[in-house]
């Protein structure tokens, strides 16, 4: 007799089948050139550069319908008004078959096929520190878990790629090499999320700040830290409570765990407000305009609050087993105007004491900071959006 495991998965066999047979006839619809299909981040929501894209679009180009690709477990973060589609559904299926427009941040889940006359722009999620694509073979515990053809597949689908800086653009023409017969186009543009940060005024931040509980005067630091490659489950190399109760009342910390382990950082914030988990916070980038000061680890996100001319402090205790096991593009911590945005500590006590003794707003450290905007934030100016619509949709004015 059957088991009622078994029974489900011939019942989710059979459906998978069958949705593969309406979608091969779909394939054969005319293409709608008025629907646009965003995805980010695996289906978890609205989200990055494909949300500012969309929001953009909805502005310039009122003519595109954007819909959403989200998973079932994610469904409960699209805002009210969004259309969305739930990936392996019969609406996504039709949507990928028919839509004139796809855009995404990763991929498109389910293997879709894409079709002439369709235009996909990949706008990645991310200027690259650590390394990515096909340069990822050099790292073994990597490469024996990375499909290297299913990258390359997916890079054949691409008709534009998308880059913050000229490092990103290097970095993605190596480590996704577009095929002769299937080239892509690069953009070199900015990236949409970042416009926020040139488009926010005081009061949008004051707002802000006033609804994650920061006190009028106090120093907001922000900690989100990135996934490790060599670790299992999410261990912060960061004592937020600590470092709270050594900076005293003026100051407090917003700490994020990475969106990979989907859930909090388990920090108690019952220290007088010093400590506040920001984890389930729907933008990371209302968390960067709250903040005073970023204390980054090797997060992508150190390019992007960049873009705010404001304090980085760079904390890296286990740099070296990071850099050994995922490999990087360049040395973070070697102090290079270009290379290093800020102060670098290693310890518990040396990240108190860049705060203590205000080195983290030195003009040394605006010096490391200047030279570093100038590297990776050269074409973030609160326009890419704009400038990405245009180009990537028919039809706008």
């Amino acid at each position: 007799m059957p088991t009622r495991a078994s029974t489900a998965s011939v019942k989710r066999f059979v459906r998978r089948q069958a949705m593969r047979a309406v979608y091969r006839a779909d394939l054969r619809r005319p293409l709608d050139p008025n629907l646009a299909v965003y995805g980010a981040y695996w289906n978890r929501g609205v989200a990055c550069n494909p949300a500012a894209i969309h929001a953009k679009a909805r502005e310039l180009a009122p003519h595109i319908r954007g819909v959403w690709v989200v998973s079932s477990r994610h469904r409960d973060r699209m805002p009210a008004g969004v259309p969305y589609v739930i990936e392996g559904s019969r609406p996504y299926w039709r949507a990928m078959a028919t839509a004139g427009y796809l855009v995404n941040n990763s991929s498109f889940p389910g293997g879709f096929t894409k079709r002439p006359g369709q235009r996909y722009l990949q706008t990645h999620h991310g200027t690259p520190l650590k390394t990515m694509g096909l340069d990822q073979r050099a790292y073994p515990a990597l490469a024996r878990k990375t499909d290297f053809d299913k990258i390359l597949a997916h890079v054949r689908q691409w008709d534009f790629s998308l880059s913050a800086n000229p490092h990103s653009t290097e970095v993605w023409d190596r480590a996704y090499p577009a095929p002769e017969d299937a080239p892509y186009e690069r953009l070199d543009l900015g990236y949409p999320r970042n416009d926020v940060y040139f488009t926010a005024t005081a009061e949008d931040i004051a707002k802000i700040r006033a609804e994650l509980g920061i006190a009028e005067g106090q120093t907001a630091l922000l900690h989100a830290p990135t996934h490790r490659d060599y670790r299992d489950g999410f261990v912060p190399d960061l004592d937020a409570e600590q470092l709270a109760r050594q900076l005293g009342s003026d100051y407090v910390l917003l700490v994020r765990a990475h969106y990979f382990y989907g859930r909090s950082v388990g920090v108690d914030a019952s220290g007088a407000g010093r400590v506040i988990d920001v984890t389930g916070h729907p933008r990371v980038e209302e968390l960067c305009l709250a903040a005073d000061a970023l204390i980054a680890d090797y997060s992508s996100l150190l390019f992007d609050y960049a873009c705010l001319d404001r304090p980085i402090v760079v904390h890296a205790p286990d740099w070296a087993a990071y850099r050994a096991a995922r490999g990087t593009y360049f040395d973070l911590l070697s102090g290079r105007p270009g290379d290093t945005p800020g102060p670098v500590t290693t310890t518990p006590d040396e990240l108190a004491d860049v705060f203590r003794t205000g080195r983290w707003r030195s003009p040394e450290a605006a010096a490391l900071r200047t030279a570093f905007r100038e590297r990776f934030c050269p074409y973030d100016d609160g326009h890419a959006a704009e400038r990405v619509v245009r180009r990537f949709f028919d039809g706008v004015q």
